[in-house]
């Protein structure tokens, strides 16, 4: 796990985002009208909370929110079926970015 430090800028959460998309074997998406307020965010949520928690879903305080850590629980299963993450910061190799869109939410209401 990257140190908070690392991901303290967007240029940090970039690389980070890289080096996730390369073990997993996914791409990060080249939409940088997309991605730079994704990247920003992570950014945001690393130096805030010392992890970079998705920053396209609410941070619950007093609740776990392990399952949301970029990449989230849920980022695998959504690449495999709609070739993109929630976020959409990642996508499978054979999704063409300009299909980005809005997916479902995995997250259960209940945690």
């Amino acid at each position: 796990m990257p140190k908070s430090t690392d991901l303290d800028e967007p240029r940090g959460a970039k690389d980070y985002a890289d080096r996730v998309a390369l073990h997993r074997g996914w791409v990060v998406n080249p939409d940088s009208g997309l991605t730079q307020p994704i990247l920003e965010g992570l950014s945001s949520q690393a130096r805030r909370f010392g992890r970079p928690f998705c920053p396209c879903r609410d941070i619950e305080e007093g609740q776990n929110n392990q399952d949301i850590v970029c990449p989230c629980r849920y980022a695998a299963e959504d690449i495999s079926q709609y070739g993109q993450c929630y976020c959409g910061l990642f996508l499978s190799r054979g999704k063409d970015p300009e299909t980005v869109g809005s997916i479902p939410e995995r997250r259960p209401d209940d945690r």
